[in-house]
């Protein structure tokens, strides 16, 4: 009888071993890192067609351009693949950074208002109380 970990095991536990064996041994010989891994990240490319925003339809059949929303179409040199890969726009990237500039001059803006009268509420109530410890002499 074989053995499990609490006492003798019966022929369910060896049906769930061999079951085991045979899921991972599969999903091994099945799963080739060449398929899964881009040729970009392991050769050197080319770039074929530069950087640009995705059309409606390759956003719902290339899954590279979920990422950014743009693409480019490489050509890998070793295995001669042409594969696309998600990448940032300049345009785009300089339109984020200036509407982020934008943003925190606008935050600044009223910050510096808030802080103006606050300080012009301070000053009156410090006038205030000068002027009413004047009084009481």
């Amino acid at each position: 009888a074989v053995m499990g970990p609490r006492g003798p095991a019966g022929p369910r536990c060896c049906g769930l071993c061999a079951l085991l064996v045979a899921l991972t041994c599969g999903a091994a010989e099945g799963a080739s890192p060449v398929a899964v891994t881009p040729c970009w990240r392991v050769e050197d490319f080319v770039v074929a067609q530069e950087c640009a925003r995705c059309s409606s339809f390759q956003a719902k059949t290339i899954p590279e351009c979920n990422p950014t929303g743009f693409i480019e179409k490489i050509n890998c040199a070793t295995s001669k693949r042409d594969e696309f890969k998600s990448c940032r726009s300049a345009v785009m990237e300089a339109h984020v950074f200036w509407r982020f500039v934008g943003t925190m001059m606008c935050v600044a803006a009223v910050f510096a208002v808030l802080v103006v009268c606050r300080q012009r509420v301070l000053d009156r109530k410090a006038l205030e109380k000068v002027r009413k410890q004047i009084e009481s002499i």
